[in-house]
């Protein structure tokens, strides 16, 4: 028996140290497309369209690993929550990358570089929702579910900052008639990253219902 618990207890270690990996590489990845919308480097920007490559293969490992898990341990109750916790995370992972590299995209489609009043706000969202991305995926390393909690009450901050980069987008659109091309595209970078931040917080509720076995998501916010 003790043997059993020690293979499970190494396998689920196994998938929490890949999730945890794959956290912190989605972070950089963010981190980087916010970097180079703010330099608007178009060589890192491809770099940062070929890093998305890297999560699409961890998120399959990690739902290979968890699926085998639980064909083979037939785990109950709380073993059985880290798994299924894994996949999800790792697919939350997944679609973070996804809409970073879609802004490596739009920043290589631009026609110019932003301006630094253009490019402020939006740099102050992506930190935003980069910081907020780094303190889930910390919450899950250390399973904090104080933390995760943290994390999931302020998804309004980002949704609040994201209307108010809107607004000024638009402002400027409308000023400048010239600049609509250029202008979608910062709505569409806008829009990625409050959907990270989105992101974020579904991770939250994982983290805290692996933990806990309490869902977030019946809970109002404060």
């Amino acid at each position: 028996m003790s043997h059993t618990l020690k293979a499970v207890d190494t396998d689920l270690d196994g998938l929490s140290h890949a999730v945890a990996a794959m956290g912190d590489l989605a972070v950089a990845q963010v981190r980087a497309s916010v970097d180079v919308f703010t330099r608007h480097d178009l060589a890192d920007a491809i770099k940062v369209v070929r890093g998305d490559d890297a999560l699409d293969l961890q998120d399959a490992e990690i739902e290979r690993n968890a699926v085998r898990f639980i064909a083979l341990r037939q785990p109950m109750a709380d073993d059985l929550r880290r798994p299924i916790a894994a996949m999800k995370i790792a697919m939350q992972l997944e679609r973070c990358g996804d809409l970073a590299k879609n802004i490596g995209k739009r920043v290589g489609r631009m026609e110019a570089a932003a301006s630094e009043v253009q490019v402020q706000p939006i740099a102050e969202l992506g930190r935003m929702v980069a910081d907020r991305l780094a303190a889930v995926v910390n919450a899950f390393r250390q399973e904090d579910a104080q933390g995760a909690y943290t994390v999931w009450l302020k998804d309004t901050e980002i949704d609040e900052r994201h209307d108010g980069v809107l607004r000024e987008i638009v402002a400027g659109m409308i000023g400048d008639p010239g600049s609509v091309g250029d202008g979608a595209h910062l709505l569409f970078i806008a829009k990625n990253l409050e959907r990270i931040g989105d992101h974020a917080t579904n991770i939250a509720e994982l983290v805290h219902y692996q933990i806990t076995g309490q869902d977030l998501s019946d809970r109002p916010k404060l």
